[in-house]
């Protein structure tokens, strides 16, 4: 038997401060009980379509300073399409159906919400955004 909603549920890693509660908007409850699981869970593949991205535009991240690093990131969030709706699939993938259905009743700004959660996930990696090592063959 198809049990796709809890065997996603199941798999998600639980954040203890993302507080839910009756005074909160629609979009911040769905932020806190599936959007922020669902990025922690995808972290480590948004960390390797991040380091593609950086080698697919030259490695010219790599030449940049920490501040510049940053703005690096987020431009690619906010303004690259193509990377953002790459992301955008990788955490609505998760969702379950009931929870998609809620996610397009307002994708809007559900989206603004995801794609800044991204960011901050990915620039509190930012270290692990080093140079990569370049191999050399032996002479």
């Amino acid at each position: 038997m198809n049990d796709r909603p809890n065997d996603i549920k199941r798999i998600r890693p639980e954040i203890p401060s993302a507080k839910i509660n009756d005074q909160m908007s629609s979009e911040e409850r769905f932020q806190n009980a599936t959007i922020r699981p669902v990025v922690k869970l995808q972290s480590p593949l948004l960390i390797e379509v991040l380091r593609n991205y950086i080698s697919k535009h030259k490695n010219v991240f790599y030449d940049l300073s920490l501040e510049k690093r940053q703005d690096y990131i987020e431009n690619a969030i906010h303004k690259d399409m193509k990377f953002r709706n790459s992301v955008k699939g990788i955490i609505i993938g998760q969702f379950t159906v009931e929870e998609y259905l809620e996610y397009i009743t307002n994708s809007s700004s559900l989206n603004k919400r995801m794609m800044n959660i991204v960011k901050e996930r990915l620039l509190s990696n930012i270290l692990l955004f080093d140079r990569p090592l370049q191999f050399t063959k032996a002479s």
